[in-house]
């Protein structure tokens, strides 16, 4: 029981990000600061070993991430959030970032929206439909690997 009900919150999660519009989305990253006024930004991977950059925005989350990056937690250590399916200025080698308002961290997560960070730039036209529905990306081997500076 203790293991199913990480499992489904993080269904629930997934399922809540897919069911928002598709105009989600496509939004700008109009929440670009925190209450402070800042954003963080952290490198990840995955099984893969390619690496991209999230931005993150909520300052709880940002927290979350630091700790994954300094070895305090090992709790949810996996990203999922909606794609946007463009080049953001911090994440400049992929055609597509994470919308910031979406991330969030998993323990594990359902099948459909797992994919590495090379096939979804491979398939990136087909994301939306049944590949990543409703944009929501959950690589299950994702990992932060290190806070870097605003680029």
């Amino acid at each position: 029981m203790r293991r199913t009900i990480p499992k489904v919150a993080a269904l629930a999660a997934v399922a809540m990000l897919a069911l928002t519009t598709p105009a989600q989305a496509q939004q700008t990253d109009a929440s670009q600061h925190t209450a402070t006024g800042s954003a963080a930004y952290f490198e990840y991977t995955d099984i893969t070993h390619e690496k991209a950059v999230l931005k993150l925005t909520d300052p709880a989350k940002i927290q979350h991430a630091r700790d994954l990056v300094n070895g305090e937690t090992t709790d949810r250590p996996h990203l999922f959030g909606r794609i946007v399916p463009r080049t953001a200025p911090y994440n400049p080698r992929w055609s597509y970032h994470y919308n910031p308002d979406t991330v969030d961290f998993f323990d594990v997560a359902i099948e459909v929206c797992d994919a590495t960070i090379p096939y979804v730039e491979d398939h990136l036209d087909e994301a939306g439909g049944a590949f990543l529905p409703g944009y929501v990306w959950c690589p299950w081997s994702s990992r932060l690997v290190r806070e870097i500076h605003a680029p």
